[in-house]
């Protein structure tokens, strides 16, 4: 079921609300990305997310993958902070653009209905985002 989450960056600058079905699932990958940010998401469409505040206070990073011809995520973090904000991406095998909402940018979720959430863990260094991969320890 969906459940509406407000989300910010450490120093509040950047505030934003998601809704997001912790039951259905969250994910973790391995790309190079996501590893230096030991990264922990859940996908919504772009109905379900909302910037309440901060827009100005974000900083974008896109990065071109190997064997891709553009970006197909944008990240964004905030510039005071430093802390990751929910990313934007055109993910076709996810129905089209949708919003990676990091689950340590919460505010106030249950830690027992976050630790209840499965976890998807991804090969997204060999973009093999359909396959879990060989180690998943560090993820």
């Amino acid at each position: 079921m969906l459940k509406t989450y407000a989300g910010s960056c450490h120093c509040g600058k950047v505030r934003f609300e998601a809704d997001i079905d912790l039951s259905r699932g969250t994910v973790k990958c391995n790309c190079s990305t996501c590893t230096k940010t030991r990264s922990w998401v859940g996908f919504v469409g772009p109905q379900h997310y909302r910037l309440m505040s901060g827009a100005e206070a974000q900083s974008e990073y896109q990065w071109i993958p190997p064997g891709r011809e553009a970006p197909s995520i944008q990240y964004h973090f905030c510039a005071t902070c430093g802390v990751r904000m929910p990313a934007r991406g055109d993910v076709p095998a996810l129905g089209g653009i949708v919003y990676a909402i990091p689950m340590a940018a919460l505010d106030g979720v249950d830690p027992e209905e976050l630790a209840a959430a499965p976890v998807m863990h991804v090969d997204g260094r060999h973009d093999r985002f359909d396959r879990t991969p060989d180690d998943i320890r560090l993820m």
